[in-house]
């Protein structure tokens, strides 16, 4: 049995992509979480993780002696290991699109990440005026990523990247959650898109148990203060 060692389901938006794509392509596996403490050289997070890859991150895959690291690693592996799965789609050319936009979220999209943090328990529409108000950079990233979406979505006639589920989806879920939390203004198709991905089985699992974790993280918080403990 595949082990898939995650992070806190509200927060890890980098542990969510392979989550959601087992979950979702029907791949079973054991998940163990690594819950966020801290992320300092002592933390008790840093120190399982470490001792599971050389990145001392999550998610970590084990497949036997096997480990591998790295949310995309994670992804190819198992679009190689479970080819009936057809994580990727099946024609060269769209395969080469589906693994382009997925290379641009896994590395890109910086600053939307970096002021839009991950927070599925929450909804932050007074943080999302304010970050596009005074962060230039995020509004950047964020015409680059509708735009890219626009395109993939014309050359099809499904609602999802390329019609079936993919490895792209998977890698956009995350900021399509992003972008529901800080109730983040799309165009049409785009919020089609968005309702699209929050609606896949996968996606709905993972939603519903980072809501019954119940675990405020306060490094992980910036726009909000710990829930008073009484």
């Amino acid at each position: 049995m595949l082990k898939l060692h995650i992070g806190n389901k509200n927060y890890s938006s980098w542990s969510m992509r392979p989550w959601v794509l087992m979950t979702q392509a029907g791949i079973p596996f054991d998940e163990v979480v690594l819950r966020f403490d801290s992320f300092d050289p002592d933390s008790q997070f840093k120190r399982s993780a470490e001792a599971l890859s050389p990145s001392g991150t999550v998610p970590v895959l084990v497949d036997g002696a096997l480990v591998v690291w790295d949310s995309l690693a994670i992804a190819e592996y198992l679009a190689e290991r479970f080819p009936e799965s057809a994580l990727w789609p099946q024609e060269r050319s769209e395969r080469a699109l589906a693994r382009s936009a997925t290379a641009a979220m896994h590395s890109g999209f910086g600053a939307l990440r970096s002021h839009f943090p991950m927070n599925i328990e929450a909804l932050l529409p007074e943080v999302g005026v304010r970050v596009l108000r005074e962060q230039p950079d995020v509004v950047a990233d964020l015409q680059r990523l509708q735009a890219l979406w626009e395109r993939l979505l014309a050359r099809h006639e499904g609602l999802l990247l390329f019609d079936r589920f993919s490895i792209a989806d998977a890698f956009f879920a995350p900021v399509v959650m992003r972008l529901h939390t800080y109730a983040v203004p799309v165009s049409p198709r785009v919020a089609a898109y968005m309702q699209q991905v929050r609606a896949l089985p996968g996606v709905q699992a993972w939603i519903a148990a980072a809501l019954d974790e119940h675990d405020f993280r306060p490094f992980e918080e910036p726009y909000r203060q710990a829930p008073d403990p009484g």
